[in-house]
């Protein structure tokens, strides 16, 4: 990927752009000399929502300019804009309304993330991809500018901060940026509802091999609990595990033991079937026998 190196070009803040973009200072560039931004987390789907931006993009064009930063090859990389590109290209556009902003790779990811961040519906492998790139590019830009803090402190910092923003917690903020660690196979999971998001985080500490035999046993025997995952955390940095043991932990954790059942009659409930001169085994030898009558005669019925 070519470098980035700055030109010097008078263009509108960041600030500025990530509230509603000011038309001034647009240009109308090329859509083949605009690239994606890399490992942009942001899934580009031809799906109903992309099929009403082509239609409005017919009617009315592009009202919105899309953010670029430029490099030294006469290219520039989408920060904001992603999917009006894409729609724009489905039109058949040959030029797009963009504002073009001079951007460290740090500033310009986190541009990039909050600017996605406003979409409606986000996946939770967009939303914890998104929120790992973020946290890196805060925790290096913090590390160059405030030197007392450690590496730690200034990841909570981080986190606090990025959280507060999108409305979540610290805590949830690290619970999402722990699905990054998951096997693609296990993350799609989670994307479709299948897979809950507790018990992913779990899994997220086990190494990849162990992760696939997880997913090789969700595919064969259903989803699985957390609770069937508890044996496994001795392995999180143990590679002695063997696939044959691993499923013997998760069926053994899913065998739940069969609770005893009791059943208690107060003596006013029973005085209104049996004389108040029967003793207590008089009365279980006849409840026992009716229920042995009440069983052949369900299972006659099954018959």
């Amino acid at each position: 990927m070519p470098s980035r190196v700055g030109k010097k070009v008078k263009l509108a803040s960041v600030d500025e752009l990530l509230g509603v973009p000011s038309v001034e200072g647009t240009v109308d560039l090329d859509v083949m000399t605009i690239y994606p931004f890399e490992n942009h987390p942001f899934r580009v789907v031809d799906d109903e929502d992309m099929d009403d931006l082509v239609e409005s993009i017919k009617e009315n064009g592009i009202l919105t300019p899309v953010l670029v930063r430029p490099d030294d090859q006469g290219t520039y990389e989408m920060i904001s804009g992603h999917r009006r590109l894409h729609a724009a290209k489905k039109v058949g556009l040959r030029k797009i309304p963009a504002i073009i902003k001079e951007m460290t790779n740090d500033d310009a990811t986190i541009a990039m993330v909050d600017a996605n961040m406003q979409r409606e519906e986000i996946l939770p492998s967009e939303r914890a991809f998104s929120l790992k790139m973020k946290m890196d590019a805060m925790n290096h830009r913090g590390s160059r500018s405030d030197l007392t803090l450690s590496h730690d402190a200034t990841k909570l910092v981080s986190a606090e901060k990025i959280g507060a923003e999108v409305g979540l917690g610290r805590s949830q903020v690290h619970r999402y940026i722990r699905l990054t660690y998951l096997i693609p196979q296990l993350l799609d999971l989670v994307d479709a509802g299948r897979l809950a998001f507790a018990v992913a985080g779990e899994i997220s500490y086990l190494n990849h091999k162990y992760q696939q035999w997880i997913f090789e046993y969700i595919r064969e025997n259903g989803m699985i609990k957390q609770e069937q995952l508890m044996d496994l955390r001795a392995y999180r940095e143990d590679d002695s595990l063997t696939q044959e043991k691993m499923i013997d932990i998760l069926i053994k954790s899913r065998a739940t033991p069969q609770t005893r059942k009791k059943i208690t009659f107060s003596e006013r409930k029973l005085n209104k079937y049996f004389p108040a001169f029967y003793s207590q085994t008089e009365i279980e030898n006849i409840m026992i026998k009716l229920l042995e009558q009440w069983k052949e005669a369900q299972e006659s019925e099954d018959a």
